[in-house]
């Protein structure tokens, strides 16, 4: 088996699971025992960075409330359907703790408080995406789903993670691959 860590999942249109819609996911580990991974192009709609640093606590409250609106702003992805209240943070390798896992050779994941304060007060990675929540797949079930004409892959790209806008990061994937979904097929075919 060819591990698809480091590539991003693109649902096909008729994606049956309505939670998956238009997904673009990176794969942040897949092996032998299953996979896992962060949508990276679904923002949750009512909830801020600085939200999440109130609600941890994580730093005086009167330093939060001076924070650059850049930084209290900043969106939070839905990262996926499981462990929906734990935070994960994809960033550029420019910040690594004892806690950061490297995704591809420039890009991590931590998902610990560390991170999180690296982002509001510095020093903060040069690029990040903060997500509550991941995907997850047993041994064989995201083999399977591809078969089945559920997922394309897509090769990594710094660019579709951190630089295209989250509303058009689903059709950027597609056309990494020189592809639109006016040109995608529902029919899996097998040879």
């Amino acid at each position: 088996m060819n591990s698809l860590e480091g590539q991003f999942l693109v649902a096909m249109p008729d994606m049956s699971d309505e939670r998956f819609a238009e997904s673009v996911i990176l794969l942040v580990g897949h092996g032998e025992e299953g996979a896992m991974g962060i949508v990276v192009n679904q923002e949750l709609a009512n909830l801020r960075f600085a939200d999440i640093l109130d609600e941890l606590d994580l730093g005086d409250p009167d330093a939060v409330i001076r924070l650059p609106d850049s930084i209290r702003q900043r969106m939070v992805m839905r990262g996926g359907p499981v462990e929906k209240g734990r935070g994960f943070v994809l960033h550029s390798s420019d910040y690594r703790s004892d806690n950061s896992y490297p995704v591809t050779e420039d890009t991590c994941l931590t998902a610990t408080l560390d991170i999180l304060k690296a982002m509001a007060f510095g020093p903060a990675p040069r690029a990040s995406l903060f997500a509550l929540g991941c995907c997850g797949w047993s041994a064989g079930q995201l083999e399977g789903e591809i078969s089945d004409n559920g997922w394309l892959t897509v090769p990594f790209s710094q660019e579709l993670l951190f630089e295209t806008p989250v509303e058009e990061r689903y059709d950027a994937a597609l056309a990494s691959l020189r592809i639109t979904r006016a040109s995608l097929s529902s029919d899996a075919g097998h040879a």
